[in-house]
C-alpha cells in the first residue's frame, strides 16, 4: 500500500464511519463512540463493503460507497448493542 493509499483509506474510513454512525439506529442509551473507534469501524466497514461489492461484481465507486456505508451502519449497530451490555 502506498502512502497515498494509506491516507485515502483513513479518509474514506472516517467518512464511512461517521455516515454509518449517523444511519445506525439509536437505542435508549447508545454507547458513545469516539473518533478513534469511529475511524476503526469505518476502515473495517470500508474493507468489508469493498469485498462485498467485488463479490457482487461491482467495482465502480458509485456502487461500492453505499455498500460501505451500510456495512458501517451494521458494524456500529452491532458494537452499540454489545457495548451497552
Amino acid at each position: 500500500m502506498t502512502v497515498g493509499g494509506f491516507f485515502s483509506a483513513i479518509f474514506v474510513g472516517v467518512i464511512v464511519g461517521y455516515l454509518g454512525r449517523w444511519l445506525a439506529p439509536k437505542g435508549e442509551r447508545p454507547a458513545r463512540l469516539g473518533l478513534l473507534l469511529t475511524l476503526l469501524i469505518g476502515i473495517v466497514a470500508a474493507l468489508a463493503g469493498t469485498a462485498a461489492a467485488h463479490a457482487l461484481h461491482q467495482d465502480r465507486f458509485i456502487a461500492v460507497f453505499p455498500i460501505q456505508v451500510v456495512a458501517a451502519a451494521l458494524f456500529v449497530t452491532v458494537f452499540r448493542r454489545l457495548a451497552v451490555r
